[in-house]
């Protein structure tokens, strides 16, 4: 026999263990018992103070430990009781997925029993000539086809595809003959303006009532055709891989495609293949006719089909219909001579530059909706957008060479209009101009902002060649700043500036701005500043900003140049008269005896002929900075070298007043109305001169007085002020006015 286990053994020791064990065993419990009673009552064992606590805290615990053993007991029976229903569960679970399968089977052979009784119940409204009952079995169909889109039965899918297809075929094609014929008896498709009437005029009433019928029928046709041929319809549009052309289009209607048919045959007979019309040289002989197929039966369109669609009430638009199914005709040729154009530019130019013309007559004359694709999105196309861009820098440059080396490229074309072209530009930076306005005409209804600022990126490229191309004919020239030439680049660095700060005002280059913010452009906006950015996006600022700051400091630069050569021609021809022996000077009593003094006549003739040229060559606002920059520079002259480096007697005075307000100011008085404000210092230095005695001895003391009081560290006394603005001094400061006090020499006592 097998020895026992030690288990049961040390469960059953108290009762069989010798007596030597067994009192060994209560010694052990009675120890236990007492550290117990030690622990809890402590010295108190004997007074019994705690008994009652700790048989009350005993009782608690047996009764925490009875609930954890009934607990226990119940658990287990509730784990025995699972374990005994577990078969059962696994057989009702088999018995279910055995119900599952049957009922699946169950639907599967009522489909093939709808499919079937849908199928007979077509084939008897055919048989009968219900075709409206036909065409909402076949909608019953359909209905189940689209249920089972999600659906695992390859089988079932694939039975009930042909047969949809098979029955939508038979209907579709028995419709569409009926619809071709009742066409062909209205004249459809009118192919030239001069095609005689549409309508005949016997059995009018008879066939508008077929037609609208058939049209109808057709339409309700429309759900299967749908869900059978969406995605392979021959009529709907070849859209490029681009961001542009995300513009998701429906399928174009049952009726309107039967009526393309005939274009569409034209279309692939024409212009695809090898037949002469096909040629990738003329893209306009497809793009005329397309255009001129939509003008022609726009009538039809909207006299006979557009009713009956909104009887329907389909929303649609029969004349948007046609031109939509004409339009993906072209998208596809389009598509496809573009590609095979990428390798010749002047080709590919050309069939850009006709599929803008395109889009524009389709827009603007047959009112073609903004929110449908029409060819734009075409050129959008990677690949065809990069080559448009080179194509676009190669030949912008290659006019620019051509312009700037041409015999006229700095003679105005209005120069026998002078007061009508204010700007003056010479011919070659008018041309430029015109060539981004036209890249910019071209590029502007693309309808995708990146594309956009592509283009105006190659624009900023262009307009900072030029400038530099402008800066390098400016320099072989600036030896002599008053050629011709040099002020026809002056003109043409002021033109480019006005035009580009006019752009930044613009509507269209505000779009663009915005949309290079939010689209954080690098080529437009990289090396821009946080500043910078919150000023464009804040419309504060503009994209041109940067180059107009580089045309502005070259024409800064060219205009100091020109005003530093009149000045050093200026001087020359003043030497004489600065070293006039103006304290000489007799008094003259009458002015109307006066002239100017012969040393002035080289520099008043120099300086007329200089002013006269420049009106000439300059354009008027040029000329406006130019000849207020000239006064202040002569005002600063003639004060400095003239009147301060000289002392003058009443007739020195009296002359030097006569030579400036009879001469030097009247020939600035037709640019100006008071041309003296622009000679302040020469003015106010005059009228100090000419004083008379009394009044400029008392204007030397008070002055005297107040530059002793400024010593003293006192303000200057307001009165002062009072008094040198009551003689019509305000530019000159007091000490200033002093100065040129003392350089009188007609003082009492001398």
């Amino acid at each position: 026999m097998a020895a026992p286990s030690d288990e049961p053994r040390q469960k059953s020791l108290p009762e069989h263990v010798d007596d030597e064990s067994g009192a060994l065993w209560e010694d052990e419990r009675g120890l236990h018992v007492v550290d117990f009673l030690t622990n809890k009552a402590g010295d108190d064992l004997k007074s019994h103070k705690n008994i009652g606590d700790i048989l009350e805290s005993l009782k608690e615990e047996n009764n925490v430990l009875s609930e954890q053993v009934n607990l226990l007991i119940r658990n287990g029976k509730n784990l025995t009781h699972l374990q005994g229903v577990q078969p059962s569960k696994n057989h009702l679970g088999r018995m279910l997925n055995q119900i599952q399968t049957i009922e699946r089977h169950m639907k599967y052979l009522s489909c093939l029993q709808l499919i079937e009784e849908c199928s007979s119940s077509i084939q008897q409204c055919l048989m009968t000539g219900s075709v409206w009952e036909a065409i909402r079995a076949i909608d019953s169909m359909g209905a189940v086809h689209a249920g089972l889109k999600t659906s695992g039965c390859s089988s079932l899918k694939a039975f009930l595809q042909e047969t949809l297809s098979f029955w939508h075929r038979i209907i579709k094609d028995r419709l569409s003959g009926d619809f071709e014929k009742i066409l062909a008896q209205l004249h459809w498709p009118n192919i030239s303006p001069t095609a005689q009437s549409l309508a005949p005029v016997g059995n009018h009433q008879e066939l508008s009532v077929q037609l609208e019928l058939l049209v109808t029928q057709l339409l309700a046709l429309q759900t299967t055709d749908n869900l059978l041929f969406h995605s392979t319809s021959p009529l709907l549009p070849t859209q490029a891989d681009s961001s542009a052309t995300a513009v998701s289009q429906s399928p174009i209607c049952l009726p309107i495609q039967i009526m393309l048919l005939p274009f569409r045959k034209r279309f692939r007979y024409h212009f695809c293949g090898n037949r002469q019309t096909s040629s990738l040289s003329k893209p306009e002989w497809y793009l005329t006719q397309v255009l001129l197929w939509m003008s022609n039966n726009s009538t039809f369109m909207e006299e006979k089909i557009q009713p009956i669609l909104e009887g329907a009430e389909t929303h649609l638009s029969a004349r948007v219909e046609l031109c939509r199914g004409l339009l993906a005709l072209v998208q596809e040729k389009v598509a496809s001579d573009a590609l095979r154009l990428l390798y010749d530019d002047a080709l590919f130019c050309h069939l850009v530059e006709e599929v803008l013309q395109f889009e524009k007559e389709l827009r603007s004359k047959l009112s073609y909706p903004p929110a449908l694709p029409g060819l734009l999105h075409l050129l959008l196309e990677n690949t065809v957008l990069q080559k448009w861009l080179t194509v676009e820098k190669k030949m912008a440059v290659e006019k620019m060479d051509a312009m700037l080396s041409s015999e006229g490229a700095w003679s105005c074309q209005y120069k026998e209009m002078c007061d009508m072209d204010e700007l003056r530009a010479p011919d070659c930076a008018e041309t430029f101009m015109m060539l981004l306005q036209v890249i910019t005409e071209r590029y502007r209804y693309l309808t995708c902002p990146s594309a956009q600022l592509k283009f105006l990126g190659l624009q900023k490229e262009l307009l900072d060649d030029f400038r530099i191309r402008l800066t390098q004919v400016m320099k072989e020239d600036s030896r002599y700043p008053l050629s011709a030439r040099y002020c026809a680049i002056l003109n043409a660095v002021n033109y480019i500036s006005t035009i580009l700060r006019d752009w930044g005002d613009n509507v269209f280059f505000l779009q663009l701005q915005q949309a290079a913010v939010s689209l954080n452009d690098e080529v437009l906006l990289g090396g821009l500043g946080l500043m910078e950015l919150g000023q464009l996006a804040a419309l504060e600022g503009s994209l041109f900003d940067s180059l107009l700051a580089l045309l502005d400091r070259l024409k800064g630069d060219m205009m100091g140049r020109l005003l530093d050569w009149t000045m050093r021609e200026f001087k020359e021809k003043a030497k004489p008269y600065s070293q006039n022996r103006w304290l000489s000077f007799p008094s003259q009593q009458d002015q109307s005896s006066m002239s100017l003094s012969s040393s002035a006549c080289p520099m008043m003739l120099c300086l007329r002929d200089r002013l006269l040229s420049l009106h000439q060559l300059l354009g008027l606002s040029l000329f406006q900075l130019t000849w207020q920059g000239l006064a202040e520079r002569l005002d600063h002259f003639l004060y400095q070298d003239v009147i301060l480096a000289n002392h003058f007697s009443d007739g020195g005075a009296a002359q030097l007043h006569f030579d400036m307000s009879r001469n030097l100011f009247p020939l600035f008085g037709q640019y100006c109305k008071r041309p003296e404000n622009f000679f302040k210092h020469v003015k106010e230095a005059c009228i100090i001169l000419r004083l008379s005695v009394g009044s400029a001895i008392l204007l030397r003391n008070v002055l005297e007085e107040a530059e002793e009081e400024t010593d003293a560290g006192d303000h200057e006394r307001p009165t002062l002020m009072s008094t040198l603005h009551e003689l019509g001094v305000y530019c000159l400061a007091p000490c200033d006015v002093l100065y040129v006090l003392r350089l009188r020499v007609s003082w009492p006592g001398q």
